[in-house]
């Protein structure tokens, strides 16, 4: 592959993100614990926002909401507008005075579309986005006036760059590998003649909805990342899990379309670390990252940082544990 891909991978994080800074002017900004992790790593966390002109950046909870006196708001979401997300969106209008909703999803349309029953998510002629308009007229409902303005946008947000070389998806920490007892529950609901006799059986197709639309979000996140580095890719699998990811990956037909034209090479390897359990979790202090992971607690909403101690760095001493008026550092702070 010709030029450095991480460099272009590390500039496609950031040109996501230009997307939501160019809406963040004047606005006051909700975003979710994956993609303020995305941001954090990404280079300047909520100050980003701040400097872009936000007047305010908050929790993605329905405990918030903006001021009277501010009328735009910007919803950055790593998840599908459905459900528990859609509700929070609501309640956060609902208990405001916006008149300007801008909603950002990581997730593309065409997930949106699989989501809402469209077979294979296929999208609509004409370039159409019926689930993203519709749910604007949501959003005008809901500040109670059609005539405020409503926009929803996708932006591929879900990777975080630990380093130029090393990159994570924050969204899909809870994705595992499945086990026996997930076969178990699959094989619960079908007919005795049509009940798989191992994981290897496994497809796409037989899997519980929710954990579809999981593999096909990822998959969507890395189609749009191999876009930037016009990549057309060769896949290796190990395992159950990313067998069937890779699968998909491969007939996934805004990705066939990409690789007619990509003009470079690369190779992805998809591992199910099941597989390597035991040296997943072992902490056997080979290097200083796994010493700093095992030893230092976890930052508070997230899933690939730690907190450092900065009064130990300062003239302030105290013995009481519940004072935190210096804020924790963390890997991710600017040199």
């Amino acid at each position: 592959m010709s030029g450095c891909p991480a460099a272009a991978a590390l500039a496609a994080c950031r040109q996501a993100w230009e997307q939501v800074l160019a809406k963040a002017k004047r606005a006051v900004v909700f975003v979710d614990a994956a993609c303020a992790e995305s941001l954090h790593w990404a280079g300047g966390g909520a100050g980003r926002l701040l400097e872009a002109g936000a007047l305010n950046v908050k929790e993605f909870s329905s405990f918030e909401a903006g001021a009277a006196e501010q009328p735009k708001a910007v919803f950055v979401v790593s998840s599908l507008l459905k459900g528990r997300a859609v509700d929070i969106i609501r309640d956060i209008v609902s208990l405001s005075r916006f008149q300007y909703c801008v909603v950002f999803t990581a997730v593309s349309h065409a997930v949106h579309l699989l989501a809402h029953g469209a077979p294979g998510g296929a999208e609509p002629e004409g370039g159409s986005q019926a689930v993203f308009e519709q749910f604007e007229e949501k959003l005008c409902q809901w500040m109670g006036n059609m005539n405020y303005t409503a926009e929803v946008r996708h932006a591929p947000l879900l990777l975080a760059p630990i380093s130029p070389h090393l990159f994570v998806t924050p969204a899909f920490a809870s994705l595992f590998p499945m086990t026996p007892q997930d076969l178990a529950r699959i094989n619960s609901s079908r007919p005795e003649k049509k009940k798989f006799g191992s994981l290897n059986d496994l497809d796409f197709s037989s899997l519980p909805p929710e954990l579809q639309l999981q593999i096909r979000t990822l998959v969507s996140g890395l189609n749009s990342l191999f876009e930037c580095l016009n990549v057309r890719e060769e896949c290796f699998a190990i395992g159950t899990l990313s067998k069937i990811i890779a699968g998909d990956l491969a007939n996934y037909s805004q990705a066939k379309n990409r690789r007619k034209t990509a003009q470079n090479r690369a190779s992805v390897i998809f591992i199910d670390r099941t597989l390597d359990l035991t040296g997943a979790v072992g902490h056997h202090g080979d290097s200083l990252a796994e010493k700093i992971f095992s030893v230092l607690p976890r930052l508070p909403g997230h899933t690939n940082d730690v907190m450092v101690n900065m009064v130990e760095l300062t003239a302030l001493q105290t013995k009481d544990e519940t004072c935190n008026i210096i804020a924790p550092g963390c890997l991710a702070q600017p040199k």
